[in-house]
């Protein structure tokens, strides 16, 4: 910069620095507008009936108040019962499976979702997954 800075400048640059006024954050300002309204729910030690008795009410009420992501945490089913009883399956028995199953077959939850997904491993990993509502009307 061999350029000189003009009178006017300077001026401005002085009056800036007597008022004390805060710089506006543009990178916080950028993060508060993505920020989407979420909850975490665990489903640990639920059985099946109570865990889609439970996600149904979850769905509904985060709908109705502007919840856009939902965290569904079900634990990856390793210290589950089922394993031990024979007559059960033991992929279809455990939460991690089958709740997602429950959601996507029940077409009443669905017209408020619009995606399901595998969660991210801050989020639970391979023993939660997400779900996308979508705005409310």
């Amino acid at each position: 910069m061999t350029e000189k800075i003009s009178n006017k400048d300077k001026k401005d640059w002085e009056n800036f620095l007597s008022e004390n006024n805060p710089l506006p954050n543009k990178d916080l300002d950028k993060a508060e507008k993505k920020r989407i309204k979420s909850k975490h729910y665990d489903f640990h030690g639920f059985s099946l009936s109570e865990a889609n008795e439970t996600i149904n009410k979850c769905i509904k009420d985060a709908y109705e108040n502007g919840v856009r992501k939902l965290v569904i945490v079900t634990g990856k089913g390793i210290h589950s019962d089922n394993e031990k009883n024979p007559y059960s399956s033991k992929d279809l028995g455990i939460l991690k499976y089958s709740m997602p199953e429950y959601i996507k077959s029940n077409l009443d939850l669905m017209k408020f979702i619009n995606e399901i997904k595998d969660a991210d491993i801050e989020d639970g990993g391979s023993g939660a997954f997400y779900i996308f509502l979508k705005k409310k009307k």
